[in-house]
C-alpha cells in the first residue's frame, strides 16, 4: 500500500461528512486528461514522497473528535489486494468510509459492500460503453490498462445500481474527448430512479498527456445544459 498523499480536511468530497482524503498510488487506467500523474505513472510514483501507514493512522487517532469520514481514492484503490484490511482498520476507529473507484474490480467492490466496509461509493464513468459507441471504439482502448476488461466496468455499474450502498456516478467532461451526444448514451446505460450522476469540468493542469494542458475546458453553462437535458433519467443529475 503506497500512500501518496493526504488531504487533512474536506467538506465537499464525502456527502454530509467532515472528512479527510487519503490518496493511494498506482492506477490501472491511463486517462490522458488525468491531473494526478504522480499517483499513476510509475516513474513519478517512485519520486513521490510516501506517507507511512503508521503516520496515517496516527493522524486518524488524533483527529477523531474533528473528522467523521475518510475518502479513499487514488490512483485506483482497488488495485491493492490489501485494501479491505486497510479500510477495516479505518472502520474500526469509528470512521465512515467513501471509496472513489474506476469500477475495474467488481469482485472487490462487491466484497467491500457485502462486508459493510464502505458507506459511500463514487464511480467514475469515462464515457458511453455501448457496442456501437465511437467513444468505446477509440477511447477505451487507450484508457484501459493491461488486464482491465470493459465487462468488469459494466459489472460494477450493475452492483452499485442494486442499491446496497449509497453511491454516485460522475464524469469529467473533456473537450476533444466527449461530445454532447455521448451523455445521452451514458444516461441510457447508467440511468435509474436511484442513481445520482454528476458532471464535472476538466482542469488542464499537470495532465498525464501534456497536450491536454492546452485544452480549454467547456463553459460551465454548457455542462449544466447537458445535465439538465439528461436529468429525467436520474434521481439527481447536476453539474458541479
Amino acid at each position: 500500500m503506497i500512500i501518496g498523499g493526504l488531504q487533512k480536511t474536506t467538506l465537499i468530497d464525502f456527502p454530509e461528512k467532515i472528512a479527510c482524503t487519503v490518496f493511494l498510488a498506482i492506477c490501472n487506467f491511463r486517462c490522458p486528461w488525468c491531473y494526478s500523474s504522480e499517483l499513476v505513472l510509475p516513474l513519478k510514483i517512485a519520486k513521490q514522497p510516501n506517507i507511512p501507514e503508521k503516520d496515517f493512522f496516527d493522524f486518524l487517532r488524533q483527529r477523531k473528535e474533528h473528522l467523521e469520514g475518510v475518502v479513499v481514492c487514488g490512483g485506483e484503490p482497488t488495485v491493492n489486494k490489501d485494501l479491505p484490511q486497510f479500510i477495516l482498520k479505518i472502520k474500526n476507529m469509528g470512521y465512515a468510509v467513501k471509496l472513489d473507484t474506476n469500477g475495474s474490480n467488481p469482485k472487490m467492490l462487491k466484497e467491500l459492500i457485502e462486508t459493510n466496509l464502505i458507506d459511500y461509493v463514487a464511480m467514475d464513468i469515462k464515457g458511453p460503453m455501448g457496442p456501437n459507441s465511437q467513444f468505446s471504439i477509440f477511447n477505451f482502448q487507450k484508457i484501459l490498462g493491461e488486464g482491465v476488461k470493459m465487462e468488469d466496468i459494466q459489472k460494477s455499474v450493475e452492483i452499485l445500481k442494486k442499491g446496497n450502498v449509497d453511491f454516485e456516478f460522475r464524469t469529467t467532461v473533456v473537450p476533444g474527448v466527449h461530445k454532447k451526444e455521448d451523455f445521452s448514451e451514458i444516461a441510457k446505460w447508467i440511468g435509474g430512479e436511484n442513481v445520482k450522476y454528476y458532471l464535472q469540468g476538466f482542469r488542464p493542469f499537470k495532465t498525464i498527456d501534456p497536450q491536454f494542458e492546452n485544452v480549454r475546458p467547456f463553459e460551465d453553462a454548457f455542462i449544466k445544459q447537458i445535465a439538465e437535458e439528461i436529468s429525467p433519467k436520474f434521481k439527481i443529475c447536476l453539474a458541479r
